[in-house]
Formats: C-alpha cells, sequence, structure tokens
C-alpha cells in the first residue's frame, strides 16, 4: 500500500461566502468543484435530498484547491452545529499546512490582501521556516517552507 498525498481537509462553517473569499481571493486559491443541492436530487442523504427540493441552488460542497490533487472541502454548517473548542483544547485535528517556496514574499502577498498574520516568521526546530495565520472561522494554519537543513526534506531520528 502507498498513500500519494493528503486529498482533502474538510471544514463546517456557517460563512460560506466569507471563507470563500478568504481562501479564493485572499489566499488566491480556485474553486474546482462547487457542488448546488440539486445535484443531491435523485441521490445522497435524505437531508440533501431534502434541500434539493427546498433550496436547489443551496451550494453543499465546495472544493477549493491547494495543489493539483490537493484540496480544502467546505461544507455548510448544518442546524444545531456549535463551533470547535478552544484551538488545541482537545485532542484530535489541530492544524493543517500550506508549502510555499518563499515565505517571506508570500507573508508580504498576503499582508497586501488584508489577511492577518497571526505570528512573525520564525525556524522551527525542524529547520523548516514557519508563520501561522488563521481563516475567518478561526481554523488555524501553518504556512511554511524548508529549507535545505528541513528534517522534513533530510529525515530525523532522534
Amino acid at each position: 500500500m502507498k498513500f500519494n498525498s493528503i486529498m482533502h481537509v474538510t471544514f463546517f462553517t456557517d460563512q460560506m461566502d466569507v471563507m470563500r473569499d478568504f481562501y479564493e481571493n485572499k489566499l488566491g486559491l480556485k474553486p474546482k468543484i462547487v457542488t448546488k443541492a440539486k445535484a443531491y436530487a435523485n441521490e445522497g442523504s435524505e437531508l440533501y435530498q431534502q434541500l434539493a427540493k427546498t433550496d436547489p441552488e443551496k451550494v453543499v460542497i465546495v472544493y477549493i484547491e491547494i495543489a493539483p490533487g490537493q484540496f480544502i472541502e467546505l461544507f455548510p454548517s448544518f442546524e444545531g452545529q456549535g463551533p470547535h473548542d478552544k484551538w488545541n483544547q482537545n485532542i484530535g485535528y489541530s492544524h493543517y499546512a500550506l508549502l510555499v517556496d518563499d515565505i517571506y514574499q508570500t507573508r508580504e502577498e498576503l499582508m497586501k490582501r488584508g489577511v492577518e498574520i497571526d505570528t512573525e516568521i520564525s525556524k522551527g526546530p525542524s529547520g523548516t521556516y514557519q508563520m501561522w495565520v488563521h481563516d475567518p472561522d478561526g481554523n488555524k494554519f501553518e504556512i511554511m517552507q524548508y529549507t535545505k537543513d528541513s528534517y522534513q526534506v533530510v529525515g530525523s531520528i532522534m
């Protein structure tokens, strides 16, 4: 068995338009798939089939492409879904990271687009440059740049 890459990470959101604006316009990523409820008129869960009848134009899935075959998937939240607790408070999902060729240029471009940068650029213990950002729903992510000494490149078992 061989895994090729991470295909997608998924978020529920109660502000789909704001999240799409952030990922598409602020980060400059492109939507690859936008599925409306009407696609589920005759298939899928009962909830989606009902939504196809009551609100057929509602966007129910958005795949935003990070790199070929790698996506951020957005779903509109369901009634009664609450927000996640404070970041890194519970076991389970913590964050994801995006890899760039030039972290300093990326930081400047993001700031020009109005993206709030949570941390300064630093080099982590793995020898990789990093900075932290968050999306409008508060999902934290790292932006990283490998160096010639990055453990992710050369390996490290201590």
